[in-house]
């Protein structure tokens, strides 16, 4: 139901985004001050890994949860606070990161004295959903078998974007037009100047170049 999606990821915005720290945590408060027992995850300090941290895969999760909403803009800010290049863009991050900047961290620590610190790096799943999340849901380019499926789904203040993507032989060049300052919305279509009656293209191996243009709006 779309109001219950809407109040759910109200929700998290509220409780679990943490702008200041640049964090997207699993949950609050951590389980340290309380006589219920979760699991394995109390043995964790409090905001390490599942112990209220910020889990990496979740925290894709709700990327991906905000871009099927079409809120572009949330996604995109999401998706820049977990991008691990953005942790280190000064001194003082990489050394509070204190972990690879290019690779994904399956965790980040929440509670002083070690907020923001990575960990877990190169042993995650979340990697490829990462890359999935980026590509397919915001970026909105989605292969299907031979098949092309475009909905992106953008912050509002990127007025373009391309793609260069090859299939066997071909190249397809694809320009994304965002003039109207949309998040999500494609009104037109076409494939080498051709208008197509929807979002979807069929892909050719003719060892050719193909150009693809989309509109937003």
């Amino acid at each position: 139901m779309p109001t219950r999606a809407a109040r759910a990821m109200a929700a998290v915005e509220e409780y679990l985004v943490r702008r200041g720290d640049g964090l997207l945590l699993l949950f609050v408060p951590p389980f340290d001050h309380t006589t219920l027992d979760p699991g394995y995850i109390k043995g964790y300090l409090p905001g390490v890994r599942e112990n209220g941290g910020q889990y990496t895969h979740a925290a894709i999760w709700t990327v991906l949860a905000f871009a099927g909403l079409g809120d572009g803009d949330k996604a995109g800010e999401l998706f820049a606070i977990l991008n691990p290049i953005n942790q280190t863009r000064t001194r003082a991050g990489v050394h509070r990161y204190k972990v690879e900047p290019y690779v994904t961290a399956a965790d980040v620590y929440a509670a002083p004295p070690h907020v923001g610190r990575g960990g877990w790096t190169w042993y995650t799943g979340s990697a490829g959903w990462m890359y999935r999340v980026g590509v397919e849901w915001i970026l909105g380019f989605r292969l299907r078998g031979n098949f092309l499926h475009l909905d992106p789904c953008i912050p509002r203040a990127w007025r373009s974007f391309e793609i260069s993507f090859r299939y066997h032989s071909s190249r397809y060049e694809i320009a994304v037009e965002n003039t109207r300052g949309v998040t999500r919305g494609v009104s037109a279509v076409s494939l080498d100047d051709q208008a197509l009656a929807g979002a979807s293209i069929a892909l050719a191996d003719d060892g050719t170049t193909h150009r693809v243009r989309v509109v937003l709006g």
